[in-house]
C-alpha cells in the first residue's frame, strides 16, 4: 500500500512540475505553428535550447533576470527568421526537414569545444551559475511548505517559487494566444492552414503571416527552454530529438488548434508517463533493469502517438472537422 501511494504521489507531483509547464509552453508555441498555421516544425527543441543558452549566458555575463529573458526571446526570434525566410515559400515538408536538422546543429554546436567557453561543451552550464537572479525575485519566505502530499522548499531550483513562476508564465501565454487567435490576424492564420491559395487570392501576404507565426511560436519555445532549465543545468543532450518528440505527443494528445489542449496534454502525458515508469520499476524491477524500463517506456510513448494519429488525430479537446492534417 505504501508503495502504491508513493507511485501516486510521484505522478501527482508531475502535474505541477516545472518541466511539465515547460513542455506545455513549448506545445503552445508549436500549436501556433502547426495547429493554427499548418507549419510542420520538427525542431522545437532547438528553440528551447537556444532560449536556455541565451538566458544562461546572459545571466552569467551579468544581465538581470528580465534582460536575460529578453535575450532568450531574441535568440528564438533570430533562429525563426533564419529558418523561415528561405523555407516558408516552399512546401511544409521542407520546413520539417530544415527545422529538425537545424535543431540538431544547435545541439552539436552546444556540445562543441569551439564554443565551450560560453556553452560549457557537452557538460553544459551548471545551474548555480545562472539561477541566482531568478531566486532573488522570490517573494516567498524561507523554509519548506507542504501542500497535501507534496512538499518542497519555498525558494530554490526544485521549489514552489519555480512552480509558481512556470505555471504563471503558461497562463500568460494562454491569454496571449487567446487574444491572438481571436483577432483578425489569427483568423488569417486559420485560413492559411485550410487553404493558403484562397488566402493569397484575397490579397494577403501568406509568407509574412507564416513568418510571424513561426517567430511568435519560436519565442514561446525559447521561453519554454528557460523554464525547463530553471530546476536543472543546461545540457545540450537533454534538449534533442526526444524533446521535440515529446512536445508533439503533448500537443496531439491534448488537441491541436485548441487553447487548453497543450496544457491538458502536458499534464496528462507526464503524470501518466511517471505512473507508468514508476509502476514498471516496482513491478518489473527484479526482471529488467532501469535502462530497459526507460526504453520500454519510450516504446510505449511511440505506440501511443501512433494510435493517437490513427484513431483520434484531433486529440482530447480538438475538433476533427476543424483540424486538417493535409498541411502544406
Amino acid at each position: 500500500m505504501e508503495e502504491f501511494l508513493r507511485i501516486l504521489t510521484q505522478a501527482l507531483a508531475e502535474l505541477v512540475a516545472p518541466s511539465t509547464a515547460a513542455y506545455a509552453l513549448a506545445a503552445i508555441g508549436l500549436n501556433l505553428h502547426f495547429g493554427y498555421t499548418g507549419l510542420l516544425n520538427m525542431g522545437q527543441a532547438g528553440f528551447m535550447l537556444l532560449g536556455a543558452y541565451g538566458f544562461g549566458i546572459a545571466t552569467i555575463a551579468g544581465a538581470p533576470f528580465l534582460v536575460a529573458l529578453l535575450v532568450a526571446i531574441a535568440a528564438g526570434t533570430v533562429f525563426a527568421l533564419l529558418l523561415g525566410i528561405p523555407t516558408l515559400k516552399l512546401r511544409g515538408d521542407y520546413l520539417a526537414i530544415v527545422t529538425i536538422s537545424a535543431a540538431e546543429i544547435i545541439r552539436w554546436l552546444g556540445r562543441s569545444t569551439v564554443f565551450q567557453e560560453w556553452t560549457g561543451g557537452a557538460s553544459g552550464l551548471l545551474g548555480n551559475s545562472f539561477k541566482h537572479t531568478f531566486h532573488e525575485l522570490s517573494f516567498l519566505p524561507d523554509g519548506r511548505t507542504a501542500v497535501g502530499p507534496l512538499e518542497y522548499i519555498n525558494t530554490g531550483s526544485d521549489s514552489w517559487w519555480t512552480r509558481l513562476f512556470a505555471w504563471g508564465l503558461v497562463l500568460l501565454a494562454l491569454l496571449f494566444v487567446w487574444l491572438l487567435t481571436r483577432s483578425p490576424w489569427g483568423r488569417v492564420l486559420k485560413g492559411i492552414r485550410e487553404d493558403e491559395d484562397a488566402v493569397r487570392a484575397l490579397g494577403k501576404n501568406v509568407f509574412a503571416y507564416k513568418l510571424q507565426a513561426l517567430v511568435i511560436g519560436g519565442a514561446l519555445g525559447s521561453l519554454a527552454g528557460v523554464l525547463y532549465v530553471l530546476p536543472r543545468a543546461i545540457t545540450p543532450d537533454s534538449m534533442g530529438r526526444t524533446m521535440t518528440f515529446f512536445v508533439w505527443t503533448v500537443l496531439l494528445l491534448g488537441g491541436a488548434a485548441t487553447l487548453f489542449g497543450p496544457v491538458l496534454g502536458s499534464m496528462l502525458f507526464f503524470s501518466l508517463y511517471m505512473l507508468m515508469r514508476t509502476g514498471m520499476r516496482a513491478g518489473l524491477g527484479d526482471v529488467i533493469g532501469g535502462t530497459q524500463v526507460e526504453q520500454l517506456g519510450g516504446m510505449l510513448v511511440g505506440v501511443t502517438l501512433m494510435l493517437l494519429v490513427i484513431f483520434r488525430p484531433q486529440g482530447i479537446l480538438g475538433n476533427k472537422r476543424e483540424l486538417a492534417f493535409n498541411v502544406r
